[in-house]
């Protein structure tokens, strides 16, 4: 029998099944990214920006399509992360206006909100790149509007969208000559795709497990006498960072792997909680090198919500804290500070890369990057705890700008600048320019212009066999990445480190800085400074201490 519309309970089910089936797809999609690094996370991105949505339909108790659309709209929107993520949650926000105001969706009214979805998200990009996720989204829109003309069968009409848009999808590598290299497609427009085959599952009634949709791991066991605990001393706190994150697991983890790993983590430190759910493990364990344990985990599978404390730090801020709540209970409360004029945001992974921006007048770090995009919803906490009249926010890196310009959009109290930072040295190199008589209008062009001013590179590992721009590249192999690609290959990192800095360096350039992170040390650091520095002889060569997990080295040149 026809189905011809759709209430708020189908689509709801249509939804979460497209959820589900874009987190059971996220692995085969994250391999589709194009760079062969570590922190190639597109399915990731956008699994857990859909989750964020499907959190917040869950917190709806009375179902219609309007309180329907507003949690997948906003949920999306808040929870967005990684250029994909942030794209998807716009396509989600325009079919959500699309559907709003009507109680049931018909064909040409699906067909409608596919418009309106792929007229939002090209205008969220500002510039827009076919062989994409949009691409793919404009098919399906394309499709539909021609569909609507013919049939008023909803099941019809998807299946003839999904199979418009997987022609799009296939012919995505013919516009990225990139893709067409690597032998993929494109990974976000899969991404989307996955979500639309779920969603047709859904409506055709298909046994989905629901249920699992949202897996958090087991907590980590209550701390007792920790780093939060007064009555220690750091003396007394034997493994200095509280380490964790979640494997998504890209192979099987048997009950052996499980015991091995934990003996691992047993031989660099303490209060480990390793606990294995499905495809995913959260662990949880102090070590005085969170460097040695990310390493090791990479070897299962990618990692998600990475969050590295100094212990001994949170200790004493936690006894001065106490201290001065102390010290408050006799003395009349402070009356609030007034807003200074101008704070900043920064992104940043890493102790030392923390420090560096902190100390460069940076008010609020968030936690990620490279390895783990932030969210919108993080932004936007960020911006609210920095009590400024204006904000400037440096993303520093390419695939966490559209949640900072996405964040800026949503917050009306204060003004915010992106400055569309691309790596960490870009963003220091942004910092160090702004002068503080100037007005935010003026820093803010110049912040924009130091970013011409410093070429950055990284030094990682690839993850799996592939070829770009003509280079064959091997699982295991050290890649040396500049900010116009993969410059140099090879298997010693110090070689390709020096191959990149050679790279990099021109007859403008004076100086180079190394930041060596969580896998590196300032011996072999200082090793290489000198060997670009014997070969260099005019550079000045820095060496400092970035400690950032999965990239070796960080380089700027200036």
């Amino acid at each position: 029998m026809a189905v011809n519309s759709i209430d708020a309970s189908l689509l709801k089910r249509m939804f979460l099944a497209g959820a589900k089936n874009l987190e059971v797809q996220k692995e085969v999609i994250n391999e589709l990214n194009v760079f062969p690094v570590p922190d190639g996370d597109t399915g990731t991105n956008m699994t857990l920006t859909i989750l964020s949505a499907v959190k917040e339909i869950g917190q709806v108790t009375e179902l219609s399509m309007q309180t329907l659309a507003k949690a997948i709209s906003s949920g999306s929107l808040k929870g967005a992360r990684g250029n994909s993520g942030v794209i998807l949650s716009q396509l989600f926000r325009g079919f959500c206006k699309g559907v709003n105001g009507y109680d049931k969706l018909t064909v040409p009214l699906a067909a409608e909100a596919f418009d309106k979805a792929v007229d939002t998200a090209y205008k969220a990009v500002m510039k827009p790149k076919e062989g994409t996720i949009l691409t793919v989204a404009r098919a399906g829109a394309e499709a539909a509007a021609e569909i609507a003309d013919y049939t008023d069968d909803v099941e019809d009409f998807l299946d003839k969208v999904i199979e418009r848009m997987q022609q799009a999808l296939d012919n995505t590598p013919e516009l990225l000559p990139v893709l067409k290299e690597a032998g993929v497609v494109d990974s976000g427009g899969t991404g989307l795709l996955a979500v639309m085959i779920g969603a047709r599952k859904g409506l055709r009634g298909e046994e989905v497990d629901l249920n699992a949709l949202v897996s958090g791991g087991a907590k980590p066991a209550e701390k007792k006498g920790g780093a939060g605990s007064n009555d220690i001393s750091t003396a007394d706190i034997r493994f200095g960072y509280c380490t964790e994150f979640i494997i998504l697991l890209e192979k099987d983890f048997t009950q052996k792997e499980e015991t091995d790993f934990k003996t691992y983590l047993s031989s660099i430190g303490d209060s480990i909680v390793c606990v294995a759910d499905d495809d995913v493990v959260k662990v949880h364990v102090h070590t005085n090198d969170p460097g040695l344990a990310i390493q090791k985990a990479l070897t299962y599978g990618q990692l998600s919500r990475m969050k590295i404390d100094n212990m001994r730090e949170e200790h004493n801020e936690r006894v001065i804290q106490s201290e001065e709540a102390a010290a408050a209970k006799t003395e009349p409360a402070k009356p609030a500070e007034p807003a200074k004029e101008m704070g900043f945001i920064a992104v940043s992974v890493g102790e030392g890369m923390n420090e560096i921006f902190r100390g460069l007048g940076v008010d609020y770090v968030i936690e990620g990057g490279q390895t783990m995009n932030p969210s919108t919803e993080d932004m936007l906490t960020a911006i609210e705890k920095v009590n400024a009249e204006n904000i400037f926010i440096l993303p520093n890196n390419g695939n966490v700008i559209l949640a900072a310009t996405q964040a800026k959009s949503l917050v009306e109290d204060k003004k915010i600048f992106v400055i569309p930072s691309k790596t960490a040295p870009q963003g220091i190199s942004a910092m160090v320019s702004f002068l503080a008589d100037k007005s935010a209008e003026e820093n803010e062009a110049m912040m924009t212009e130091a970013l011409g001013y410093v070429k950055s590179g990284e030094v990682t590992y690839a993850v799996r066999d592939t070829s770009f721009e003509g280079k064959e590249i091997r699982e295991g192999d050290i890649m040396g990445i500049s900010d116009k690609g993969i410059q140099t290959v090879g298997q010693d990192i110090a070689e390709v480190t020096v191959k990149l800095a050679d790279e990099l360096v021109d007859e403008d350039s004076g100086l180079v800085s190394i930041y060596f992170g969580a896998d590196a040390t300032e011996e072999d650091a200082q090793a290489i400074a000198d060997t670009i520095g014997e070969q260099h002889p005019d550079l000045d060569v820095e060496v400092h201490f970035g400690g950032q997990p999965v990239y070796y080295y960080l380089l700027s040149v200036e």
